[in-house]
């Protein structure tokens, strides 16, 4: 008979143990997951993603938007009523039934994370809840003064033939739709993904982890509390059919040779950390959330430096406002960066004074943008801020292939 020393079964069994560890539910390993080639998860033969709230509120900001514009296309008033009720879903503001009566809404979700708002992390608090809120608000007043007939000049808030386009810009030359779309992307959507939906403070609360790995499914659906909390960050980015606001954005980006990676990471990221759900494989499901912060931050803050840029080459049209809807844009991304999430701090890559500090150097000309000697000095040093701390150049954020 074969004997083994027992030095060698020693050997043998910690062999055996690696082995089994390295496949362990909770280890990094990818190997066992089951992770497919679309955001398409099933149990049963039945679908087990739902983001319907997010579909939902990626519609209403998008008639909020369209209303605008098609007030100041029409030569009519912006009614603040009016848009005061699509923001916070009220009277049946929505061109849809399912809009006005899914109980959901923009305002309640604006600055209103786990992690920044209700934690107070991120530099966050009550006040600033508030006082962002009141901002958004205060866009809709301005858009209402802008559509009131004049043509916008320097202290004037007023309509701008840009084109084929009539665009109503506040008196200060900041495009009150523009900072509204680009803002609520930032301080709606983007802080529900990556501060809230994809918070382990939220994700693995109650008994989230114990139910999701005994797949205890939520009353009457098809999912787990966590699979359903994944699937509405995912929500956020790709909820509306035609490519609405960071799906949008994220191929605008990933458009340029530079950045051109960003679009496959993010849906790898989003696919791998959902499949990793189902295989209660929660150290992966965090590599993915790192990864998705990561490469969602970046789409806002190349998109800041693209429009800064592109607006100071326009600001010889039209005593500067022919740049004034690119500078809007930039302005809108910059509120954004206040709410991405460095996974590295839990804490935004801007703070909320270092934003607030980049959007008063850009609107701190003689009435706000029309000074084009400002900005003509202001803009290349505002980008060069913004993507230092992204660790890329200007130049490559202005470069599109």
């Amino acid at each position: 008979m074969r004997t083994i020393s027992f030095s060698k079964f020693v050997v043998l069994f910690l062999g055996i143990g690696l082995v089994s560890c390295s496949s362990d539910d909770n280890g990094s390993t990818t190997d066992s997951l089951n992770v497919p080639e679309t955001y398409e998860f099933n149990r049963n033969n039945q679908s087990t993603v739902d983001f319907s709230g997010q579909s939902n509120r990626l519609l209403m900001l998008t008639e909020i938007g369209n209303y605008i514009k098609n007030q100041g296309v029409a030569g009519n008033v912006v009614d603040v009523t009016v848009l005061n009720n699509m923001y916070a879903n009220e009277n049946n503001p929505f061109s849809t039934t399912e809009m006005n009566t899914s109980g959901k809404e923009l305002k309640d979700k604006t600055a209103a994370s786990r992690d920044y708002f209700v934690n107070l992390g991120g530099g966050g608090s009550n006040l600033e809840q508030a006082e962002v809120r009141a901002f958004f608000e205060s866009q809709f007043s301005d858009a209402n003064a802008a559509s009131q007939g004049n043509n916008a000049a320097a202290n004037v808030a007023g309509k701008y033939q840009d084109g084929t386009s009539i665009r109503l810009f506040a008196a200060n030359g900041l495009e009150p739709q523009q900072v509204l779309l680009k803002g609520l992307m930032g301080a709606c959507f983007m802080d529900q993904i990556v501060n809230n939906y994809l918070s382990t403070a939220v994700l693995d609360e109650a008994n989230n982890k114990i139910n999701n790995s005994n797949k205890l499914l939520e009353s009457g659906k098809n999912y787990t509390k966590m699979e359903h909390l994944w699937d509405e960050a995912y929500g956020y980015i790709y909820g509306a059919d035609g490519g609405k606001f960071w799906d949008s954005y994220i191929n605008q980006v990933n458009a340029d040779v530079d950045f051109n990676t960003v679009k496959a990471e993010i849906e790898l990221a989003f696919r791998k950390g959902r499949a990793a759900i189902v295989a209660n494989n929660y150290t992966v499901r965090d590599e993915q959330i790192a990864i998705i912060k990561t490469k969602l931050a970046l789409v806002p803050a190349v998109r800041a430096v693209f429009y800064l840029k592109e607006g100071k080459a326009k600001l010889i049209t039209d005593n500067g406002a022919k740049a004034f809807h690119a500078l809007s844009e930039a302005y809108g991304f910059i509120m954004a960066l206040r709410y991405t999430n460095n996974p590295s701090t839990n804490a935004p890559y801007f703070s909320k004074t270092e934003v607030n500090a980049i959007l008063s150097d850009l609107t701190a000309g003689t009435n706000g943008l029309w000074d084009v000697d400002y900005l003509n000095t202001k803009l290349d040093e505002l980008a060069t801020t913004i993507a230092t701390r992204f660790n890329f150049t200007v130049a490559q954020a202005e470069i599109v292939n």
